[in-house]
């Protein structure tokens, strides 16, 4: 933290950073002085923009006489001077709401959660289901529902639950489906979500004795319904082409391809820390396409259960204190509700 950051400064840079996160526009002593109660003069403002914008807190666009907050006075806004209760009464009810559909699975707690902050930041938002390895199966079952069709369902320990329905190109008899359950029960009830490698493929082969192509299309199957674990869901993808930044091309256009690489904004989101919020900004996140925006993300836990992480994606110029008081009231929101809901 710089060694000369008085009080004065510190109310500069938090009204400049959102002055321009309000109005997207380089600000000047003058509008600080005009819409900011800072008892100060706008000699005295001008005088210490020019020593904050020599700290590295400030930039100065070329075209403008005002100065814009630099990624690094993000960062100091974000660490230091942000209000996270920043919420009105009509947010929290809307919140509250929205957050008291019954649901019958956690995994659906996570999905109106995403399409919540969505809503109510403007911004993209997209959510990763938690890390596959974090969980554990305690049931998998088959149900033959046809002489050749059956269900697959698959429940772990973090309340989620897995259907697929599965076609063969051969009948399959009751026998065989009760033979299925007790030798995938026993090899995987209790063990981490995890594909199913070959030798399991080959261990149940030789305890069947018979049906290779079903147990090969069962497997395949599963390991698609694992997949889904870690399955990436956006909300508001449009959103953030409403916002002044996204009018250059160039943005805009590097905003789509950050959407078209979803594993790049996937990855971020299981970088952070669990049940915290981390903020990402620009530079910060280390990869060339990323550089013009930033990433909130918050990885939730309900009593031990980690039912994923939920990030937003929006420019540099982010509403940081809109966004994160709205993630820490869904939280404690989430944790209160949780002991209603029987998962």
């Amino acid at each position: 933290m710089p060694k000369n950051m008085n009080d004065r400064k510190k109310k500069i840079l938090q009204a400049i950073v959102e002055e321009y996160i309000e109005t997207a526009e380089p600000v000047s002593s003058g509008s600080l002085v005009n819409n900011y109660d800072l008892n100060c003069s706008s000699a005295t403002i001008r005088n210490e923009m020019a020593e904050l914008e020599e700290i590295g807190f400030l930039d100065k666009p070329h075209t403008s006489a005002g100065r814009v907050p630099s990624q690094s006075g993000y960062r100091y806004y974000i660490d230091e001077l942000l209000r996270d209760d920043n919420l009105t009464a009509k947010e929290m009810n809307y919140i509250k709401k929205k957050l008291e559909t019954k649901v019958n699975e956690l995994e659906d707690l996570t999905k109106i959660a995403t399409s919540t902050i969505s809503e109510l930041t403007h911004y993209t938002t997209i959510s990763v289901g938690p890390k596959i390895e974090n969980h554990t199966i305690v049931d998998i079952k088959f149900v033959l529902l046809g002489s050749r069709v059956m269900m697959a369902i698959i429940l772990t320990d973090s309340g989620i639950i897995r259907e697929a329905i599965i076609k063969f190109d051969e009948d399959v008899t009751e026998p065989q489906i009760r033979n299925l359950n007790d030798i995938f029960s026993s090899k995987l009830v209790g063990k981490p979500l995890e594909k199913l490698e070959g030798s399991l493929e080959e261990y149940i082969v030789a305890e069947m004795k018979s049906g290779i192509n079903v147990i090969k299309k069962i497997i395949v199957e599963i390991n698609k319904l694992l997949e889904e674990s870690n399955r990436i869901m956006l909300e508001g993808t449009n959103k953030n082409f409403d916002l002044p930044e996204f009018k250059k091309s160039d943005l805009a256009r590097d905003f789509m391809n950050v959407l078209d690489a979803k594993d790049l904004v996937a990855d971020v989101l299981n970088t952070g820390l669990a049940d915290d919020i981390n903020v990402y900004i620009g530079e910060e996140l280390n990869d060339e396409k990323l550089k013009n925006f930033s990433i909130v993300t918050f990885n939730h836990l309900l009593g031990d259960k980690d039912i994923g992480t939920i990030g937003i994606i929006g420019p540099t110029r982010m509403d940081y204190s809109k966004v994160i008081s709205i993630m820490k009231y869904i939280s404690k929101k989430l944790k209160e509700d949780f002991d209603k809901n029987d998962f």
